[in-house]
């Protein structure tokens, strides 16, 4: 299964339920990872979503929704939803934001059938996104895309919204380009059998985060790169060995992107990232660790140099664009990373077992 195991989940949340607040740097001065006081969990968390640098949203697999309103000092439960997997997350603003569920037929106890979801009262209510009668099995991602447009004679913001699913397949994409009022629905079956990420660069341009099908020991990392908003789609990296996919990935521009390469080989200890530095035309593959145990999901990066790895043995950080990683505090099983301004600071979030926050000034 290209997850989680039943028995990892539970591994990966006792032992991260050990872990103390992680407030001690490495080196004299330098900040450190701290652990944020959240409701126990066993397993790992998928998603976290920042409006600013105090409202800020996570889900879990319980269809639980926490809420904080100063940076994740203290977290509030707003909503709960029974059967529903919270996935993903995307706030646009503090009221506003897109919730997404991965959908029935692949984790027990998952009965609710709706992809996507609105709030436009930070989380306490969700209404269905209205997908004209189509629909897609599931979402893993949530990509905000902010533009503006010029509306009689002014510039007004504009949302352009994708998301995209999932892990275990079928594959789709939900696309909005009037910041979710109406949806277009992309089938994605001919081109991928799993979607665990997607990101678009422009209106037009962007990048899903797949596998080659849906069978996790056959299939092979992909990713697929669109000029035209998703009418079609190219082949712009395919890892060519057995039981991998492209997990997670994060841009720092509209050239430079890195995601992780996610392998279930028992017999491959080296971990692979991949970079882009011409905006997903192409990928160079770059080695993380060589530890079998090390199996990664989430990757963030705060600029071209320095960013973050999470695996299963724990986090990595590079501060040479990937050329090389160390080992740091980061709670195991880190799915996603998000980096927030502040002022002339910056945030960064890392959700898995654990929410961490490494402040940078």
């Amino acid at each position: 299964m290209a997850d989680f195991s039943r028995r990892d989940l539970l591994v990966a949340g006792t032992a991260a339920a050990a872990l103390p607040l992680l407030g001690a740097a490495t080196d004299a001065g330098e900040p450190a990872w701290q652990t944020l006081p959240t409701e126990a969990f066993p397993g790992k968390r998928d998603d976290i979503s920042f409006a600013d640098a105090r409202h800020g949203w996570y889900g879990t697999g319980k269809g639980d929704l926490f809420r904080t309103t100063d940076g994740g000092a203290t977290w509030a439960k707003v909503a709960s939803k029974p059967g529903t997997f919270i996935r993903a997350l995307g706030f646009v603003d503090g009221q506003t934001g897109f919730i997404g569920n991965v959908g029935t037929d692949y984790y027990p106890g998952v009965t609710d059938t709706t992809p996507l979801y609105r709030t436009d009262d930070g989380g306490a209510t969700w209404v269905a996104a209205d997908l004209g009668g189509k629909t897609i099995a599931g979402v893993c991602a949530i990509d905000i895309l902010r533009t503006q447009r010029i509306y009689q004679g002014r510039l007004e913001p504009r949302h352009v919204i994708h998301a995209a699913g999932r892990v275990g397949g079928p594959t789709g994409i939900l696309r909005s380009t009037d910041s979710g009022k109406s949806w277009t629905v992309i089938d994605m079956a001919a081109q991928a059998g799993m979607i665990l990420d997607v990101k678009f660069l422009d209106e037009q341009t962007g990048l899903v985060f797949a596998s080659t099908s849906r069978d996790a020991a056959t299939t092979e990392g992909l990713i697929l790169r669109t000029t035209d908003g998703g009418k079609s789609w190219t082949s712009v990296y395919k890892s060519g060995r057995a039981a991998e996919l492209i997990w997670k990935a994060s841009f720092v521009d509209a050239r430079t992107g890195f995601a992780t390469v996610q392998s279930y080989d028992p017999n491959r200890a080296q971990q692979l990232i991949v970079k882009t530095s011409d905006g997903g035309k192409s990928w160079q593959e770059l080695p993380l660790v060589s530890d079998a145990k090390a199996r990664q999901f989430g990757i963030g990066f705060v600029d071209a140099t320095r960013g973050w790895v999470g695996t299963m043995a724990g986090g990595f950080e590079t501060r040479d664009g990937g050329k090389s990683f160390a080992p740091v505090p980061i709670a195991r099983a880190a799915n996603k990373f998000r980096i927030v301004a502040d002022g002339g600071k910056r945030h960064v979030y890392a959700i898995g077992t654990q929410v961490q926050r490494l402040t940078l000034g």
